[in-house]
């Protein structure tokens, strides 16, 4: 079983994930990582300080301390820089490899290298760039350096340990005592790492705050001295051999939403009705004497429970769509208060965006409640790719001033209760799907 720094555990206290930015390096980051040595170049850039480069990109494998001691055998390391562009992978083989650049004491950094052409008498040369991400156990690879640098363009990101084959939809995983053994002792041994490595144990507290729906944190200037993954003697290996970063340019433009309308039903508050639904699966419900498909979630905001969310696909007009629906109950955090009102709901299935329209957003009955209602209209293309086979997962994202909500949602249940809807849609209203087969599960829109 495959253990990654990835997303703790509900279970325990509380891979790589499908939507986060994407990788500097994509290509070399899916495959396990492999080991190259250059020389920093141009020489006529360096002269006599170029350094030494150990090229460190792709995942993390149970292999990968013992691959990089047969290079370490094959290569002489000596005051060496290992250059790091990684999404993290296994928490065994993260700590074994950590341990290994700590035995030869190298020097870690977070980029990537690019060759360029030498003259053929002398190793092979590299510019080294700071434009790259150390995601997930790739951070606590890191502190195996005796000096650690990270440069200001570079992210490193963290998130909590979770068993790796059920990250794509951990609320509908189920898990054993064995599982949660495993995650606490893997949680042990990164906490006594840590210590080992002399950085602080607030590293391992952030990256557990940080649950499996959300997207990774990418730390702050301040949290990587406060945590001591970076020293702050050492600098990087000499500025003007790194390649040139682009100038700063406008954001890109939001992905494109298909034509996807923003309309919303008058009668969407009406229309609701509390039906339980599962926090486990897809799952069909009753919605106001009709068939629906919805899920329940829990909303948070860097692992702090803030509330909960109700998503329901409904019938559209037409077959071409589905209606679908938002409802959440959100109350204050310990760090987060409660907004006046959640001003815009947007949900991401691959590279579309759709912007549903906020109906309202008001206080609700009982004390401390905000209750959000906002609905769309979704092509069937869109919705049927999220039902497609695989693993395949949305994300919904709202704005309430200054707080933002990302949660990423898996597929369970959708590819067998999708069919169901699709084939009730072009009924008459009132003989929609077969309501007396659905099975009613889980908790209410509640914060649960």
């Amino acid at each position: 079983m495959r253990h990654s720094l990835g997303f703790a555990v509900a279970l325990a206290l509380a891979a790589p994930a499908l939507l986060l930015p994407g990788p500097t390096q994509a290509g070399d980051r899916t495959l396990p990582m492999r080991f190259d040595l250059r020389l920093q170049g141009p020489a006529d850039a360096c002269g006599a300080k170029c350094a030494a480069l150990i090229s460190a990109s792709g995942a993390i494998t149970a292999d990968t301390a013992r691959d990089f001691l047969d290079f370490a055998q094959a290569h002489d390391l000596s005051n060496a820089t290992v250059v790091l562009d990684s999404d993290g992978g296994s928490v065994l083989g993260a700590i074994a490899l950590g341990r290994e650049i700590r035995r030869l004491a190298l020097t870690t950094t977070v980029g990537h290298t690019t060759d360029i052409a030498s003259n053929g008498r002398e190793r092979g040369r590299a510019l080294l760039s700071p434009l790259a991400d150390c995601e997930s156990m790739c951070a606590f690879v890191v502190l195996g350096g005796v000096h650690r640098f990270v440069p200001p363009q570079s992210r490193v990101m963290v998130h909590q340990i979770w068993l790796g084959d059920r990250r794509d939809d951990p609320t509908a995983a189920n898990y054993s005592a064995e599982d949660l053994v495993l995650v606490q002792r893997d949680i042990g041994r990164l906490a006594q790492y840590t210590a080992d490595m002399g950085a602080s144990i607030d590293l391992l507290d952030l990256a557990l705050r940080i649950p499996p729906w959300e997207p990774m944190h990418a730390m702050t200037r301040d949290e990587l001295r406060h945590t001591k993954l970076v020293t702050e003697e050492v600098e990087a290996p000499a500025a003007a051999t790194f390649a040139a970063a682009p100038s700063a340019t406008a954001a890109p433009a939001p992905p494109a939403t298909d034509g996807l309308s923003n309309g919303l039903k008058s009668d969407v508050k009406a229309d609701w009705r509390a039906t339980p639904i599962s926090e486990r699966r897809w799952s069909m419900i009753d919605r106001a004497g009709s068939a629906a498909l919805a899920r329940h979630h829990p909303l948070t905001v860097e692992g702090e429970d803030i509330g909960s969310f109700d998503l329901v696909v409904a019938c559209g007009a037409g077959a071409a769509s589905y209606d679908v629906t938002y409802v959440e109950r959100r109350h204050a955090g310990d760090a987060v208060p409660l907004p006046a009102g959640v001003g815009s709901v947007k949900l991401r299935i691959g590279g579309t965006m759709a912007a549903l329209k906020v109906a309202s957003s008001q206080h609700g009955s009982e004390q401390g409640e905000l209750v959000t209602y906002a609905a769309g209209t979704l092509p069937a293309s869109l919705i049927g790719s999220f039902a497609s086979a695989g693993n395949h997962s949305m994300v919904i994202e709202t704005e309430a001033g200054a707080v933002v909500t990302t949660i990423r949602l898996g597929n369970t249940g959708v590819q067998i209760n999708l069919p169901r809807l699709t084939a009730g849609c072009g009924k008459a209203s009132g003989d929609r799907a077969d309501l007396a087969l659905i099975k009613k599960t889980g908790g209410m829109a509640a914060a649960q």
